[in-house]
């Protein structure tokens, strides 16, 4: 495992491959390169120099100084390209790690987008989900009027914990921060700039990012095609690799 420091931000990643065709793989949130392994042995048997990189508070990457959005991960993909002398690669983004390939690729010159189960479309609340987040504040107004400062932020953080996500849970207080920012920014606006050509692949059980979610890139994105694999889930790499295997290779080798 490499690294790099950008900004005082230090970046660790993989570099696997010879190849002058480069692609980038970007995990999702809670992940890190680890879980991308399987898709970098088919970019490398693809015949790809594979970049495998862990997002800042994730792997060996350590947490950002501040709570970042998806624009401060993505300009730092951007000097990391550039650190590396990196032109015109292959994105490949899972989940969160789609989030960036949207926002790099509609502003930075790409060959292939591959956005594989990502997030960028905000996603609808229901009416129950918006009394819970009112119920919350309501409580945390009440806890912040008679508690000491302290102890009202540690009582916070227990009820965030417990009503949150997994992923919420999971995070440190910098992270869950991040978290709450970046789960509520909308890329659509952007999409219609991509000018790569762009594979969408999803699992049609996603529930974390649904099809219906795709099926709107698919129409925002000028050149973008969709598979999807039935019964999978949010990880259809791992769902049904030989599929993916065949979908991702056909795509890279067109």
């Amino acid at each position: 495992m490499a690294t790099v420091k950008i900004d005082g931000q230090e970046l660790a990643y993989t570099d696997n491959g010879d190849s002058e065709r480069v692609i980038v793989l970007m995990h999702g949130w809670g992940c890190s390169s680890a879980t991308l392994l399987s898709i970098e042995k088919v970019a490398l048997e693809a015949g790809y120099r594979v970049i495998n990189i862990d997002f800042p508070g994730f792997g060996l990457s350590p947490e950002p100084a501040g709570v970042w959005g998806v624009e401060e991960y993505t300009s730092l993909m951007e000097k990391f390209l550039d650190t590396l002398g990196i032109v015109r690669p292959v994105l490949l983004g899972h989940s969160f790690g789609g989030r960036v390939g949207i926002l790099l690729s509609s502003r930075r010159e790409v060959s292939k987008l591959v956005l594989v189960d990502a997030a960028g479309v905000k996603p609808k609340r229901s009416l129950k989900y918006h009394l819970k987040v009112g119920w919350f504040k309501f409580c945390k107004r009440v806890v912040n009027a008679v508690m000491s400062k302290e102890a009202a932020a540690r009582v916070i953080d227990r009820m965030r914990s417990s009503r949150g996500s997994s992923d919420y849970a999971a995070a440190s207080p910098v992270m869950r921060m991040i978290l709450s920012k970046v789960v509520n920014e909308d890329l659509c606006d952007v999409m219609p700039l991509i000018k790569a050509p762009t594979l969408l692949i999803w699992g049609s059980n996603d529930t974390a990012t649904p099809v219906a979610d795709a099926m709107k890139m698919e129409k925002l994105i000028p050149d973008a095609g969709l598979v999807t694999f039935d019964g999978c889930g949010h990880y259809s790499f791992l769902d049904n690799p030989t599929g993916f295997s065949r979908v991702l290779t056909s795509f890279l080798n067109s």
